[in-house]
């Protein structure tokens, strides 16, 4: 539980009494510790997603990984993108993307598959739109050296039970190996969401060249807006 109410209300550029009364009412998911407030990072990343609540960006130039600006296009340049990908329900969806999945000969399948369905048993990751983002609830260390994020279009769309309630017919299955990726990948994600051009080249079923373009041009432009700011300091 690493964010205060205060830091949460800086993220979502809101009055810090608001997210009080979003906490006191159970709106806002949120620990008591110690008689103070606690919230998890990416529950709320979560959260504000589905609720259609803008980050704010210097919160996703905080955790901008280290070790390459691009994480999430390199990532999804991995994982690729999975057309057609058939199902009736959350299981049997997410059972055909996992036996597609670009990943090595070892890697175990039916482990990963039983493990997104039980995190989606706890809580739906359908974020709203349409969209959902399967992942553990931390990294999975099943033989993967590199992260993956895959991109799964949905032959017919299914209920996911998401909180606007919206049948969901897009997938990005995020396949991390630290904490810190994880978190890294699941931030530049939900910026890229925020983004008018690739919510449409998704909505398009656009070609997978043009997607993971438009991913780095994203990326591109926060990091240089950090850079920008570095520099007038």
């Amino acid at each position: 539980m690493d964010l205060t109410a205060k830091d949460a209300a800086r993220m979502l550029n809101l009055p810090e009494e608001q997210i009080y009364a979003w906490i006191r009412n159970g709106t806002l998911p949120s620990y008591r510790i110690k008689d103070r407030y606690r919230l998890n990072r990416v529950e709320l990343l979560e959260w504000a997603a589905a609720r259609d609540i803008q980050i704010a960006p210097e919160f996703f130039r905080e955790k901008r990984e280290a070790n390459g600006d691009l994480v999430l296009t390199n990532s999804l340049a991995r994982g690729g993108v999975l057309p057609d990908i058939p199902g009736a329900d959350k299981s049997s969806v997410l059972k055909e993307v996992c036996a597609r999945l670009k990943l090595p000969e070892q890697f175990d399948r039916d482990e990963l598959h039983s493990v997104l369905v039980a995190r989606e048993a706890l809580c739906s990751t359908g974020i709203g739109n349409g969209i959902a983002i399967p992942h553990p609830r931390g990294p999975i260390v099943l033989g993967l050296t590199e992260p993956h994020v895959s991109l799964a279009f949905l032959r017919t769309p299914i209920d996911y039970r998401a909180l606007d309630k919206k049948p969901v017919s897009i997938l990005f299955v995020i396949i991390s190996t630290t904490v810190h990726i994880h978190l890294v990948l699941l931030s530049h994600l939900m910026f890229a969401l925020q983004d008018a051009g690739f919510r449409g080249m998704l909505e398009r079923r656009g070609s997978e060249e043009l997607i993971i373009a438009k991913s780095a041009e994203i990326e591109r432009r926060v990091v240089q807006a950090d850079k920008a700011k570095d520099g007038a300091r």
